[in-house]
């Protein structure tokens, strides 16, 4: 089954294809009353739109009611992570023998834009989840493919991936985590800092030293949650991302079964820039979506409050930066949208395609997050009004997946090689 199928069939059951495409026609109708130019299925196959509506429709029924509670409760929304893996988002890219959705990067771009309007940070969490799964579908073994994978496809089994260090951040080689081995076992030492789903996780793919140093030293294992040697430290306080824990990871001579090893010894690092690449366009699709949601709220807000006996939409000047924050996000959109492609095509400047939808992107949709709490004066300042929340959650997408002063690096280097 293609990802359209599955997703058809786990939304509607019975209800034909044809039905689903006349039902997302009438939505798109509705968007603002008619289509506009930050349409967000513009440029989309008939099936990507239909994919994307049906996480339009997720978010508005599952996330966007639920948004605040769990970001005031700081709640890890597990079943409703499952429903979400119920319509194939465990695994949009992984492999369909394993229970993967077998999609591209540019087929999962306009997913995570549609997931984070209804919550940006429980979209990041479906990204961070794939991003793991995903390394170990792309390096694992037949044997940890199988027995791992399909619980991860139905989030059954939620995954971390574990790669920064608290001395070992943007230096990514300089990672200090050890991994010595005795017989047919891996003793691993070392802490992991600012691990997205930590303690709550059951698969952590770590990057480790199993080498000299640099970043040929480094290897790449899957440890369990569970296994002996391995603990938390205290659940990190953040200012966004509320609806997933962060954590340390810590291990204390962890013994690891070669067995869990991914991929061969030395090769850890290269397959984390893999796995990075996919990461900053998800994390760039997800500011895409936040900036959506802000966008479409402040446009309703214009509309709707008045000053000086008007509407705030007959106001030159909000109608300028309303301007500006759409050329932004459709700016944004297309920059995202042609590193995803560069990406699936394996494209000689992928990395530097990937760093710059990143920098741009992120960028600019905190900044539309940012001015439409300006725009809304001061409703824009309470936490019942959802776009400061977008904001939040979208000012760490500047820092994840690599800062942006290392996009801006990586960049440089492209253009100036």
């Amino acid at each position: 089954l293609t990802m359209m199928k599955v997703l058809t069939r786990a939304l509607v059951g019975r209800v034909t294809y044809s039905a689903c495409t006349s039902a997302w026609r009438r939505s798109a109708r509705t968007l603002f009353g008619h289509q506009t130019s930050i349409d967000p299925s513009y440029g989309l196959t008939d099936e990507q739109r239909e994919l994307q509506q049906v996480c339009f429709d997720f978010a508005k029924n599952e996330l966007a009611p639920n948004m605040r509670r769990w970001d005031e409760e700081e709640i890890f929304p597990a079943d409703t992570l499952r429903r979400a893996a119920s319509l194939g988002l465990g695994g949009i890219y992984l492999k369909s023998d394993v229970g993967g959705s077998s999609m591209t990067r540019s087929d999962a771009s306009p997913l995570f834009e549609a997931l984070a309007t209804g919550c940006t940070s429980t979209a990041a969490y479906i990204s961070i989840h794939n991003l793991a799964a995903g390394l170990l579908d792309k390096f694992g073994t037949d044997e940890q493919r199988r027995s791992v994978i399909p619980s991860l496809c139905t989030m059954e089994r939620f995954a971390s991936y574990c790669l920064t260090e608290p001395n070992a951040g943007s230096d990514a080689a300089a990672l200090a985590t050890s991994a010595k081995r005795h017989g047919n076992v891996y003793v691993l030492n070392g802490t992991k800092a600012f691990i997205s789903g930590a303690g709550t996780s059951d698969i952590y793919v770590v990057m480790c030293r199993t080498g000299g140093p640099g970043p040929k030293g480094i290897t790449c294992l899957m440890v369990e949650k569970g296994t002996s040697g391995m603990s938390f430290g205290a659940k990190e306080k953040k200012i966004g991302w509320n609806s997933h824990p962060t954590r340390a990871v810590i291990f204390e001579d962890c013994a690891v079964p070669v067995a869990n090893r991914i991929g061969d010894e030395g090769q850890g690092f290269n397959y984390a820039m893999v796995a990075l690449n996919s990461g900053r366009i998800n994390m760039a699709s997800c500011s895409l979506g936040a900036a959506y949601a802000a966008l479409e709220r402040t446009v309703e807000h214009l509309k709707v409050r008045k000053a000086f006996n008007q509407p705030l939409a007959n106001f030159q000047y909000l109608q300028f930066k309303v301007a500006e924050m759409a050329t932004n996000l459709v700016a944004s959109r297309v920059m995202v949208r042609t590193a995803a492609k560069a990406l699936d095509e394996s494209a000689p400047n992928t990395v530097a395609l990937c760093s710059m939808a990143k920098l741009f992107a992120t960028d600019a949709c905190f900044q539309i997050c940012n001015d439409a709490i300006q725009l809304h004066g001061g409703y824009g300042c309470l936490k019942d009004y959802p776009v400061q929340q977008h904001m939040r959650d979208c000012r760490i997408h500047q820092v994840v997946e690599g800062s942006n002063e290392i996009m801006k690096l990586l960049v440089s280097r492209d253009v100036l090689s």
